[in-house]
């Protein structure tokens, strides 16, 4: 096989022609690094072997571009990897970057929970859940859990204020409330015992 053209592409790649017909677009860099010139024969594993430099490199960009804008967990980022790369490049991928300390679990869980906490007002149920979601390992979870302190009567209060105080008396709101605060991980029994300092009414 011979290599006929190379033309550059966007976002650093460039498309690779063998024997007069378009074969694949990979990295620039990594093909300069290959020697991957002009008329240069080349061979299955030659061409392999750049390939798959090609998608190790592209993979650890796209990690490191995603882990730019946000914390991100090890199953959460490797999903996404996986869409465009093989398996085994994108677990290699968060592989390096949990080595080089820039994807890490139990960080995130941390930073997500007290989101969850702070900002979401979730239940400890609720964040079990999202945590989950998230691939976060079950024994992660519950150390998480233990060590955090969350008052769940103030989370309930800091959701009622916010959203639905004002029309407590009408009953579809009272309702809405309710299965909203379920949704978030509350049990009723908790949210009734809050909504009780806003009306005298029981039944919900």
């Amino acid at each position: 096989m011979q290599i006929t053209a190379i033309e550059p592409r966007k976002k650093g790649l460039s498309a690779l022609y063998i024997d007069g017909e378009f074969a694949m677009k990979l990295d620039t860099e990594v093909l300069l690094a290959h020697r991957f010139d002009v008329g240069r024969e080349i061979d299955d594993d030659d061409l392999h072997a750049c390939v798959l430099d090609s998608d190790r490199k592209r993979c650890k960009d796209k990690a490191m571009w995603l882990i730019s804008f946000r914390d991100h967990s090890r199953r959460e980022l490797l999903d996404k990897l996986k869409k465009d790369y093989p398996e085994d490049v994108a677990e290699a991928a968060v592989g390096r970057l949990e080595e080089l300390g820039l994807v890490d679990d139990a960080r995130y869980a941390r930073r997500y929970t007290a989101d969850l906490i702070h900002l979401k007002h979730l239940g400890e149920r609720g964040i079990r859940q999202k945590l989950y979601e998230k691939g976060i390992d079950r024994d992660l979870i519950d150390e998480i859990i233990e060590e955090t302190d969350i008052d769940e009567e103030e989370q309930i209060r800091a959701v009622i204020e916010k959203k639905y105080a004002r029309g407590l008396h009408d009953e579809k709101i009272r309702r809405r409330a309710v299965s909203a605060l379920q949704r978030m991980g509350y049990s009723y029994g908790s949210i009734k015992g809050v909504l009780s300092e806003y009306t005298d009414i029981e039944e919900y």
